[in-house]
C-alpha cells in the first residue's frame, strides 16, 4: 500500500472513530439526561405521590445522585478490561447495558400501582445506568484522543465532550414535545415515550461501534509489554498524584454543570412559579451553543495549552457565578435562556473541552483508561449527583435565596482551578509507550 493511500485510510478510520465515539456519546447522556429531567419535572408525582412535593422533589433527585454512585463501579469495571481486552468491546458493553436500562425504566409501574416496588426498581434500574456511563466517558474520549492527529487531540477529544450537550439537547428536546400533552396524558402516558425511544438509539449505536478499530497506542502498549494483569492496582500504585489531579478539576464542570441543567429546572419552576418550558428552552439553547463552542475550546488548547484554556474558563464560571442568579432571577425567558447559555458555552466549554486530551495524556496507555475513569468517575461521584440535591437543600435552607447556590458554584470553580494550576502542561506528550513526542503540526 502506498504511503498516500495509508494516510487516507488512516484518516478514514480516526474519522470513523471519532463519528462512533461522538454518537455513541450522544445516546449515552441523552439516556442519562433524560432521567434527569424527568426527576426535576414529575418523578416526585410518579413515584414518590405518597409524601409533600417538597419532599418528593428530594426523593426524585436522591435517585438521580444514585447514578452517579455506581459511575465509579462502572469506571473501575470498564477500565480494566479496556485496559486488558481493549476500547472497543468495552463501548459495546456499556452502550448495551445503558440502552437496556433506560427502555426498562420506560415501561416501570408507577407508586400508584405497585406501591414501594416502583422507586426501588427505579433506583436499581438507575444504578445500572451509573454503571453504564461510568464505563462509557473513558472509553470513548480515549478512542478519540488515541485515533487524533498530532496536534488536534484537544479538538477530537472534545467532539465526544459535545455527545453530553448534545444528549441534553435531544432529551430536553424530546420532554419539551411530551410535555405539551395535557397534564393527564403526561402523567399517564406520555412520560414513557423519552425513554422507550432509547432501545432505537442503542441499536444504532451498537451498529457503528462494531465497525471500528482499536487504537494504535493501545496496541503498541500491548505489543511492547502486554496488558498490565491488575490495571486499576497498577494506576493507584504508580500514578497517585494524578488521579487527584484528575478528581480536582472536576469540580469546576463535575456538579455545576448539573446546576446550569438539572437544578435549574426546579428552581425555575417551584422557586419562581415559572412554566416548565422557560427552563427546558434556555436549557435547550444553551446545550445547542455548547456543542458548537467545546471544538473550539479543544482546538484552542491543541494550541496555547490544556492550562491556560481550563484555568481561565475555572476563574470565570466563579465570576459568574452571581451574575447567573441575577439574570434567571429577573424571570424573564429571554434572559434566564441568556444565563444559561453564556454558562454553558464560556466557562463550562473551556473547562469541559480540554479535558478529554488531558486525562488522555496524564497516564500511560497500559493503565489509561483505568486512570482516566477513576479520576472522573470518582469526581462525578462527589459532585454531579449530590448537587442537585445539595442545591435544592441550600434553597430551602436559605428560604429560596440563589446567593447559597451561587458559592456553591463559585467554590467548585476555584477548587478546580488550584487543582490545574499545580497540574503539568500535557499538550505536547506523547501518547505512546516509550516514544517521543512528535514535532506538533497544527493546522489553522
Amino acid at each position: 500500500m502506498s504511503s498516500n493511500a495509508t494516510t487516507r485510510a488512516g484518516a478514514s478510520s480516526a474519522s470513523r472513530t471519532l463519528t462512533s465515539s461522538t454518537i455513541g456519546s450522544v445516546i449515552e447522556w441523552y439516556d442519562f439526561t433524560i432521567y434527569g429531567t424527568a426527576a426535576a419535572l414529575i418523578f416526585n408525582q410518579l413515584f414518590f405521590s405518597n409524601i409533600s412535593p417538597a419532599a418528593g422533589t428530594l426523593a426524585a433527585f436522591g435517585t438521580f445522585a444514585a447514578g452517579f454512585i455506581a459511575r465509579p463501579l462502572g469506571g473501575f469495571v470498564a477500565g480494566h478490561y479496556g485496559d486488558r481486552l481493549g476500547r472497543k468491546a468495552t463501548l459495546v458493553m456499556t452502550l448495551t447495558l445503558m440502552g437496556g436500562a433506560t427502555t426498562l425504566i420506560g415501561l416501570l409501574p408507577t407508586y400508584q400501582q405497585i406501591g414501594i416496588a416502583a422507586p426501588a426498581l427505579l433506583v436499581l434500574l438507575r444504578l445500572v445506568q451509573g454503571f453504564a456511563v461510568g464505563g462509557e466517558w473513558g472509553g470513548a474520549v480515549l478512542m478519540a484522543v488515541e485515533h487524533a492527529p498530532d496536534g488536534k487531540r484537544g479538538r477530537y477529544g472534545a467532539w465526544p465532550q459535545t455527545g453530553v450537550s448534545a444528549g441534553l439537547l435531544l432529551g430536553t428536546g424530546v420532554f419539551s414535545v411530551v410535555s405539551l400533552l395535557p397534564e393527564p396524558q403526561l402523567i399517564s402516558w406520555g412520560w414513557r415515550i423519552p425513554f422507550l425511544v432509547s432501545i432505537l438509539l442503542a441499536l444504532v449505536g451498537l451498529y457503528i461501534r462494531f465497525r471500528i478499530t482499536e487504537s494504535e497506542s493501545f496496541v503498541a502498549a500491548t505489543e511492547s509489554g502486554g496488558p498490565s494483569r491488575r490495571p486499576l492496582v497498577e494506576v493507584l500504585r504508580t500514578h497517585p498524584k494524578q488521579i487527584l489531579i484528575a478528581i480536582g478539576v472536576r469540580f469546576a464542570e463535575g456538579g455545576n454543570y448539573y446546576v446550569f441543567t438539572v437544578f435549574i429546572l426546579t428552581y425555575i419552576t417551584q422557586q419562581l412559579d415559572l412554566p416548565r418550558q422557560a427552563g427546558l428552552t434556555g436549557v435547550m439553547l444553551a446545550a445547542a451553543l455548547n456543542i458548537a463552542a467545546l471544538p473550539l475550546w479543544g482546538a484552542l488548547s491543541d494550541r496555547i495549552g490544556r492550562r491556560p484554556v481550563f484555568i481561565g474558563g475555572a476563574l470565570f464560571m466563579a465570576a459568574y457565578a452571581w451574575p447567573f442568579f441575577w439574570l434567571v432571577d429577573t424571570r424573564s425567558p429571554v434572559l434566564i435562556a441568556l444565563a444559561l447559555a453564556i454558562a454553558l458555552a464560556v466557562p463550562h466549554g473551556a473547562v469541559f473541552a480540554p479535558i478529554a486530551a488531558f486525562y488522555a495524556e496524564l497516564f500511560e496507555p497500559r493503565v489509561r483508561y483505568s486512570g482516566v475513569s477513576i479520576g472522573y468517575q470518582m469526581g462525578s461521584v462527589l459532585l454531579g449527583g449530590f448537587t442537585p440535591l445539595l442545591a435544592t437543600s441550600l434553597i430551602l435552607w436559605s428560604d429560596g435565596a440563589s446567593w447559597s447556590v451561587a458559592a456553591l458554584v463559585a467554590g467548585g470553580a476555584l477548587i478546580a482551578a488550584a487543582a490545574m494550576f499545580a497540574a503539568p502542561e500535557t499538550f505536547r506528550r506523547s501518547l505512546f509507550p516509550s516514544k517521543p513526542a512528535p514535532e506538533r503540526q497544527v493546522d489553522a
